[in-house]
């Protein structure tokens, strides 16, 4: 059953719309809303109902995936990063590094993966977009848990998106290096554009225009993400990096109007570009590849656990007590958009098996509905235990 254009995009809104009910009607506790879609487009794709991955929902996929870097780029605070909450998360993300070339080796040398570089990367990944509703549906991104949290996701978010963008590049990485060099440049320069134009009539009429139905803001956003999008394209750098950079910069165009915007991107990206990207994902998933050799998940879960959270473990032994460390380390070891982004990089570019590939998004799968369950219980027995 090949549904070309809208009749195949209407499939997957159908279960983009459908993922929230799904959440709340389920018994237990709350799976991740990335879990429901990626299970969603399995059910409605080849391997299900049969509905082909057509050119046109690819299109938005691409640029959901754009909206989803965007977004991470946009919640980054930098000055986290110099603080001792920053200094931690690198050097815990530093050893995850470390941990996960070693074992990803190991399986290259027993010839379980083609290429250990997408794997050692996807290793070392957190999913800070998916924590976030998680933790403040628990109260838990108060005080110095949360901190510490928001330094961990940003840094697990933003240096596996550089490795990324060099390691993973068409071109060779000297030459990725050099362009990555030049669009931080093209970053930079539209950083000191937004201070040239501060105060000046251009930048009075796109704000005058920002809750108009002219929406000026947002479509010069969504013009900024293309744009980068494309650069990187030409430059044969990934595109999730001009999707970071391009949230990085609109966070210094903005300035005080970050929370508007923030919320009006929230509203585009997950109301439907992000959605497209993880149920179009999930019907690329190869299913029966998992289904194959199980081993090859429990493997991937495991060292998602050795790679990520202990290292976090060992590194915050003096800044938090046990309980919250666990937590902590947990949910480093959370991880799925990544996965699923690295999973497609390494689908087309030939550098990822296609069971590892899929092995690696069950993984994350698993990791979303394990690891922040176990988080949130420790939250609720540490509270049951006060006075």
């Amino acid at each position: 059953m090949d549904l070309p254009g809208l009749e195949g995009l209407l499939a997957v809104c159908a279960v983009a719309a459908l993922a929230p009910l799904v959440a709340v009607l389920l018994p237990g506790p709350r799976i991740a809303q990335v879990v429901i879609l990626l299970v969603g487009g399995v059910a409605i794709g080849p391997q299900g109902l049969g509905v082909a991955p057509s050119i046109e929902i690819e299109l938005i996929s691409n640029v959901g995936v754009g909206f989803l870097f965007l977004l991470a780029g946009y919640e980054l605070d930098p000055a986290l990063l110099r603080q001792r909450p920053g200094r931690l998360a690198i050097l815990a993300w530093l050893a995850s590094v470390l941990l996960a070339v070693a074992a990803v080796t190991l399986l290259e040398v027993a010839g379980i993966v083609r290429t250990f570089v997408p794997v050692a990367i996807a290793l070392t990944t957190t999913a800070l977009g998916t924590l976030l509703p998680i933790l403040r549906d628990n109260d838990m991104l108060g005080g110095a848990f949360g901190r510490y949290i928001m330094a961990g996701g940003a840094v697990g978010e933003m240096f596996p998106i550089l490795a990324i963008a060099v390691f993973l590049s068409a071109n060779s990485q000297y030459v990725a290096l050099l362009a990555l060099v030049a669009i931080a440049a093209l970053a930079a320069a539209l950083m000191l554009l937004s201070r040239g134009i501060r105060g000046r009539a251009l930048e009075r009429m796109v704000i005058a225009g920002a809750d108009t139905t002219a929406q000026s803001t947002l479509r010069w956003t969504i013009v900024l993400l293309l744009a980068l999008l494309v650069a990187t394209g030409e430059f044969g750098v990934d595109a999730v990096l001009g999707a970071f950079l391009a949230g990085a910069v609109l966070r210094r165009w903005v300035g005080e109007g970050a929370a508007s915007l923030g919320a009006k991107l929230d509203a585009v990206g997950y109301g439907f570009f992000i959605p497209v990207f993880f149920v179009y994902s999930g019907m690329n998933l190869h299913l029966a590849s998992i289904l194959d050799a199980p081993s090859r998940l429990a493997i991937f879960l495991g060292l998602l656990v050795l790679a990520r959270a202990v290292p976090v473990y060992v590194v915050h032994r003096r800044a938090l007590d046990p309980v919250p460390r666990l937590q902590l380390a947990l949910c480093s070891a959370t991880t799925l958009p990544l996965l699923v982004a690295l999973a497609e990089i390494g689908r087309r570019n030939g550098s990822m098996l296609a069971e590892n590939a899929a092995a690696l998004v069950g993984a994350g799968v698993l990791s979303v509905l394990l690891f922040p369950t176990i988080a949130v219980a420790l939250q609720a027995r540490a509270k049951a235990r006060l006075p």
